[in-house]
């Protein structure tokens, strides 16, 4: 017994040592530099929309990927993309099996950190499954809301689990907004990196960026809640159509360019992540 309780603490050891290595570090900072590169080309994309100049692109994943893709050296940029989606995906499975060491470590957050580690993994796979299809990006996520309410709808119970699932979002996207306007994100950076004012800009870009992230999240929970209760799929939106009925409210247009500016503004607060969060 004594062997065993030493070998099993000798691997959670190397495990751990293995979680804070350099490379394992630097896959979660390529993650978290990805996701700033998409939330800030669909911000771009939004305010585009917005001013009438969007070239077609819709302003979700597929619209960023769509634009990388036009660029010189475009499918180098999303294969390097790919990357980033793979290295957040390594770095949260180590997270969610090793703990962070810096709070969180619960059965709840480590759930997060799960799941957020399936959905980076997801997001690499489909990009990956596009570059060598060729077909030059994911679905649009208009279509992919659209189809799998639709077949949730056609299950047993199928109108509960769509309605519970747009719930959810909408929570999650009040937590989101909430959290950041609380600023729980200052401590996971390392702020004594930063001189006074760095430290300023990088808590305004998350406290403002965060807000708007959580408040688009909010509004794709709405949709797809009406679809729940309407029994309608059509009523379904992704991020691009969400994105596009800011535009029918009072504000009209200005209000799309300014949640716009907001989600490119939490690209840049990703990209202020990818240098200055404490990995473990």
């Amino acid at each position: 017994m004594a062997a065993n309780s030493g070998t099993d603490v000798s691997l959670r050891a190397r495990g751990r040592r293995w979680g804070r290595s350099p490379v394992v570090r630097a896959a979660g900072r390529t993650g978290f530099a990805a996701r700033g590169v998409i939330y800030l080309l669909v911000g771009v994309l939004a305010a585009r929309i917005a001013l009438g100049s969007s070239d077609g692109k819709e302003a979700d994943r597929s619209g960023a990927v769509a634009a990388i893709g036009e660029q010189p050296f475009g499918r180098v940029m999303l294969w390097a993309l790919a990357a980033g989606f793979a290295g957040m995906a390594i770095w949260r499975l180590s997270v969610a099996v090793l703990g962070r060491g810096t709070g969180g470590d619960g059965p709840t957050g480590r759930a997060a950190d799960l799941g957020r580690a399936a959905f980076n993994g997801f997001l690499c796979f489909g990009l990956v499954q596009s570059l060598l299809a060729g077909t030059g990006g994911p679905r649009s996520s208009n279509e992919s809301s659209k189809e799998y309410t639709a077949t949730v709808l056609g299950w047993p119970a199928g109108r509960w689990l769509v309605g519970a699932a747009g719930l959810a979002v909408i929570v999650t996207g009040v937590v989101l907004g909430v959290r950041a306007a609380l600023r729980k994100f200052e401590k996971k950076l390392d702020t004594g990196a930063m001189g006074p004012r760095v430290r300023k800009a990088v808590v305004a870009l998350g406290v403002v960026g965060g807000a708007v992230r959580g408040l688009v999240f909010a509004g794709a929970g709405v949709f797809v809640l009406l679809a729940a209760l309407a029994f309608d799929p059509a009523r379904a939106k992704g991020l691009d159509e969400t994105l596009r009925s800011f535009t029918d409210t009072a504000a009209g247009p200005a209000l799309l360019v300014a949640v716009g500016a907001g989600l490119a503004l939490y690209g840049c607060f990703s990209f202020c992540q990818a240098r200055w969060y404490r990995l473990r």
